[in-house]
Parts: C-alpha cells; structure tokens; sequence
C-alpha cells in the first residue's frame, strides 16, 4: 500500500492495524493535510456483509464528537480498495498506554471527563 494513492489521499506509511482492516498514515493531497486511512483487507470487500460492517463503522464514527474519538473524514472506494478517512492524532493508543501500567485515578478522570 505504501506510496499507492486512494482516490486523493496519498499512502505513507502503515500505523496499525485491527479486526476490520490496516491504517495508514496518509496525505489528503487536495488539502495538503495528514489524516488516517484505515482500509478493509481484499478478502473482507469481497463479502457483502463485512462491506456492510465496515460501512456502519463509518455511520456509527461520524455520529460521535468526543475529544477522545478521531474525527471521520470520508468513506470510499477507489479501484475495489473500500477505506475510511479519519483524523490523524499523533501519539500511541491507548493500549500502549496501558502497558506501562495503570493510568493514575486523576489522569483517568481527566480523560473520563473530556
């Protein structure tokens, strides 16, 4: 995928990777911004139902606005390659977070608040 452009975002390098496809870090080459793609794997288009799946995540993203949830920017298409657009946060999930041990009780309150 790295240096493959899907419809205007350009491909950077891969930054993760989940139950419903990778995610890259890409350029939107029309608005010169960095943003997230996250793109559902070929043998996952292919089935209707996960295409579905995948299309809800999308539906289900954009109707939420918390400062904890990257933002969705776009869903498409381009040459059989299904992809979301989100913002790009930089900084590790919160796994990684969670591997260097509990979250102190103010720090979890903090972020439970935001």
């Amino acid at each position: 995928m790295i240096g493959k452009t899907l419809d205007h975002y350009e491909i950077l390098e891969p930054i993760g990777a989940g139950g419903m496809g990778e995610v890259y870090r890409a350029r939107d080459v029309r608005l010169d911004r960095i943003v997230a793609v996250k793109v559902l794997p070929p043998q996952f288009a292919e089935d209707p139902e996960r295409r579905q799946r995948f299309e809800r995540e999308a539906r289900t993203i954009s109707s939420l606005s918390h400062p904890g949830i990257c933002t969705l920017y776009d869903l498409g298409e381009s040459d059989g390659t299904h992809y979301l657009v989100m913002e790009y946060l930089e900084g590790g999930t919160l796994a990684d977070r969670l591997k260097q041990g509990p979250l102190p009780v103010k720090e979890v309150m903090e972020h439970g608040a935001a």
